[in-house]
């Protein structure tokens, strides 16, 4: 791929009302749009009846597409099938713990049924081989949003009989991993496991879930390999990897936002069959446009291949709280880039005229005319194409990594924090923070961990963990590393089998305490903020104690302390409470560490990159609707977007949803 940022979106041809591609194509490149995606729900065109394959109007779209000098990105259109399929066999819908599936929605296929994966390759062996040599046609999205689809069904139960009798080898080491005494759970006969849809063993069904989540990614492997038959060395392989998505209560379809960790499928394992990350992400507009989730997607992203990713969809007006105020879509454009996408992709071009997305507008409105969103951008093209080779590639590098866990969080499932507190709750806590400070960090699988490029490690509620994975976490600490943890760590093994020792297992040393109980917070306060959901009483041994519960009965406990272990330090924070006083600790961390934490506070946001020039880049990202000033913090810097130079101390005047990318130069010599 060259060094060009993608601009573009998904683009349904054959939904449209009316014939229209020559406009469409017009209209994108005026917006200096130069790539689209196509095909990924289209199936039933594709092959309306069992053989039969039409690829006419993907012929158009990249013929049209290449006279028009644009890309072109080719979905796989697996992960919703034509009726005639699923009337072949019905066996093809998924069987969940809720039972079978109904045919309409998307997504409600069982991934290891063999009638769909023989139809399956032979769509993808054909749509292959009809467009690899296409020379515009640029790389393939295998599946789309790709996950397990809560499959219990006869197969993937069978597979992981397979499975537990090789790991396990005989059924007492089975039964005494999981504790299946209980409730009379324990078998004598690898023939006697039962249906795993009644389940109630939250170890042994976290052991199953990430079974799913491997199936998962071993069905993105089996498409990849099927796609690498055919595609040139210049065209990448990917898929729109989906965050978990964040309820708001709004009654309507695609009620929420992108959020956090994926249950359903872990985007490190997946990602080993990709030659380029990318994903989706959804935020909140309007008063609620924080960038949070622009970032926290990003650098969940980059960090799956440690490079640039791509942003396969992102949002353009959506639905009616979504519409963007003036100024926002650029806002978005800009911070993604700052973040290290190679370009985004709204989803859609235009809103759709029927069907279950009617009401998820595209760039397009209904009349499919230009509109204030489209005109800005239009604005963004023009930049984008102006500034493409300086932002194209940029490079992060992040001392601070904060550690995420998918088995951690299928454990939380079975044994809540609280009712009220997810596990995606207090990883977007403990991140958001960061991001509030302008602090950056990678967002790291614990099974991706590299100690060696980290200065900080950040574990959020890390439940479930190895005691390999434990002595890491110690080692690093011993060796002059900062590491800050939360409460609910360290609990249980890989198993989901509680440590039989005082808690945190195997790092009391390390962080110099011990702990026992917890307990329901209740009025118990903490620098005066109230603590929420849970307090965990903590004893220090050798830690200092930054903080005590302020309560009549818990107040001999701490809840946030700090130990100097070996050549670094450990923080344990027992408790959760007011982001303003996990920034508190954060500072303290980040001067344990020697990482400098910048003045300006968001809603000012700075993203720092290198660009292919070896130049530093800085990213002004302003999410407010009110104008403000800021102090130029580098000696010399001028912005990319308007061509402003500053020094050091110089006024900076930020106007509403602003962007400013400062290039620092070398001042000359006196």
């Amino acid at each position: 791929m060259d060094k060009t940022l993608l601009f573009g979106a998904a683009y349904y041809p054959e939904y449209l009302p009316a014939e229209r591609m020559d406009e469409d194509i017009d209209m994108m490149m005026s917006a200096g749009m130069n790539v689209v995606r196509i095909a990924e729900s289209t199936w039933s065109t594709l092959e309306p009846e069992e053989g039969i394959f039409n690829f006419s109007y993907i012929d158009r779209v990249i013929e049209k597409t290449e006279a028009a000098g644009m890309k072109v990105i080719i979905g796989t259109p697996t992960y919703a099938v034509p009726p005639w399929l699923v009337k072949k066999d019905l066996d093809i819908l998924v069987d969940t713990k809720d039972g079978r599936a109904r045919y309409g929605y998307r997504q409600l296929i069982n991934l290891l049924n063999p009638t769909y994966r023989s139809h399956a390759e032979k769509m993808i062996r054909e749509l292959a081989a009809h467009t690899a040599d296409k020379k515009n046609v640029i790389g393939y999205q295998i599946d789309n949003e790709t996950k397990h689809h809560g499959n219990m069904g006869k197969e993937i139960q069978k597979l992981f009989l397979d499975y537990l009798k090789q790991k396990y080898i005989t059924t007492d080491r089975f039964n005494d991993t999981f504790g299946l005494a209980y409730w009379s759970n324990s078998i004598s006969s690898w023939d006697d496991l039962p249906d795993l849809k009644g389940c109630i063993n939250g170890g042994l069904m976290s052991e199953f879930e990430k079974f799913q989540r491997s199936m998962a990614a071993d069905f993105l492997k089996w498409q990849a390999d099927i796609i690498s038959d055919y595609k040139r060395p210049d065209q990448f392989i990917t898929n729109n990897l989906g965050f978990s998505w964040k309820k708001f209560g709004t009654p309507i379809a695609h009620d929420g936002y992108s959020y956090g960790v994926q249950r359903s499928i872990n985007f490190y394992e997946a990602s080993q069959s990709l030659t380029l990350a990318a994903s989706d992400i959804y935020h909140p507009t309007q008063d609620q446009l924080t960038g949070a989730e622009i970032s926290f997607g990003g650098d969940v992203t980059r960090s799956l291949k440690d490079n640039n990713y791509l942003v396969m969809e992102c949002q353009a007006q959506a639905f009616k709280y979504w519409t963007p105020y003036p100024g926002q879509l650029r806002l978005h454009a800009f911070s993604h880039l700052a973040s290290g996408a190679l370009g985004i992709l709204y989803w859609n071009w235009h809103s759709i005229h029927c069907g279950y997305e009617t009401y998820w507008k595209g760039l397009l409105s209904h009349d499919l005319r230009p509109n204030p969103t489209y005109y800005e951008a239009c604005e963004i093209g023009k930049s984008w194409k102006k500034l493409g080779r300086k932002l194209c590639g940029l490079k992060k590098s992040n001392k601070v990594a904060l550690i995420v866990d998918n088995h951690s969080m299928t454990a939380f499932e079975w044994f809540p924090i609280d009712k009220d507190l997810s596990y995606n709750d207090v990883v977007r806590w403990m991140y958001d923070s960061l991001y509030e400070m302008n602090i950056e960090c990678d967002v790291v699988d614990i099974n991706a961990l590299d100690i060696s490029k980290y200065k900080v490690i950040i574990t959020p509620a890390l439940y479930c963990i190895t005691e390999e994975k434990l002595k890491i976490l110690n080692d690093f600490v011993k060796d002059g590393g900062v590491l800050i943890s939360s409460f609910k760590s360290f609990i249980t093994d890989e198993y989901v089998k509680v440590f039989s020792d005082t808690q945190p297992h195997h790092l009391q040393e390390c962080f110099g305490i011990n702990c026992n109980q917890y307990t329901y917070p209740g009025t118990i306060r903490i620098f005066g903020y109230p603590v929420k959901y849970l307090a965990e009483l903590l004893i220090p041994d050798k830690a200092e104690s930054l903080a005590e519960y302020e309560h009549k009965y818990w107040g001999n406990y701490s809840g946030i302390t700090r130990h100097k272990y070996g050549n670094g330090t450990a923080y344990y924070i027992g408790c959760y409470t007011d982001k303003s006083v996990l920034k508190d600790i954060y500072e303290k961390t980040f001067a344990d560490a020697s990482i400098p934490v910048p003045d300006l506070r968001w809603p000012v946001t700075i993203k720092n990159a290198t660009s292919v020039d070896n130049t530093q880049l800085h990213f002004i990202l302003h999410y407010s609707s009110e104008e403000r000033e800021i102090t130029c913090p580098y000696e010399s810097a001028a912005d990319l977007v308007s061509e402003t130079s500053y020094r050091k101390g110089d006024v900076i005047r930020l106007k509403d949803w602003d962007v400013l990318i400062l290039e620092e130069k070398t001042l000359p010599k006196q």
